[in-house]
């Protein structure tokens, strides 16, 4: 029996099919074949503990940082518990976990729900290459908020790398801290240096090789 013109026509469309998904099952394995090999599942974990400033007041405050490497940058995710509830916090990377912490870098705000528990993600970098640096003096920019460097003075020269392996966890007010029950004491950790006392930092790690230190890109 010779194979009519609508045989012929249905086994040209599930030939042109089955080169449609053979060509993008090509370009999908090409494609994962070409993404950065450390994408895929390197990763660190560690605690956060409660500030010993803070520790009467959030007995039971902890936290839990993962990092996770992107190639270019590393994803920071941040989970607190056991905060003050509907309050804001202050994540910052500083040299040394408790006072005088050091140099220090601020990367955000995480916020608490109701029962206390907050989720903060950041991008950047977050391992043994995370550090600050100042080659040599320089003017500071215009001041913006009460508390900042005076015009006309200059940065301290930092000559070599110094790493800010630790974190540290603030609240953003010290009015917070207050109605906590916490030390209503003003530090500069936020975005206009009016910010409460520290909460959560990575103490449990010695002061000169806190944990971002263990994290190799």
């Amino acid at each position: 029996m010779m194979p009519t013109k609508s045989h012929l026509g249905l086994k040209a469309i599930e030939k042109s099919k089955f080169w449609v998904a053979a060509s993008l099952l090509a370009s999908t394995v090409a494609l994962f074949a070409s993404a950065p090999a450390l994408a895929a599942g390197k990763n660190l974990v560690f605690s956060m503990k409660v500030s010993p400033g803070a520790a009467t007041c959030l007995p039971n405050a902890t936290g839990r940082v993962t990092i996770n490497n992107l190639g270019p940058v590393e994803t920071m995710h941040v989970e607190v518990y056991k905060l003050r509830p509907n309050t804001s916090y202050d994540l910052f990377l500083i040299q040394v976990p408790n006072a005088p912490f050091g140099l220090s870098w601020y990367q955000g705000d995480i916020e608490t729900n109701a029962a206390g528990t907050g989720v903060g993600d950041f991008i950047g970098r977050f391992s043994d290459e995370t550090f600050i640096v100042a080659p040599g003096p320089a003017p500071v920019p215009l001041p913006k908020h009460a508390g900042d460097a005076p015009w006309g003075t200059q940065n301290p020269t930092i000559s070599k790398p110094i790493h800010t392996y630790h974190l540290g966890l603030w609240f953003n007010s010290p009015n917070d801290a207050i109605a906590q029950g916490c030390p209503g004491t003003v530090t500069p950790f936020n975005g206009e240096h009016n910010a409460g006392i520290q909460a959560l930092n990575t103490a449990a790690y010695p002061a000169t090789s806190g944990p971002l230190r263990y994290f190799h890109p």
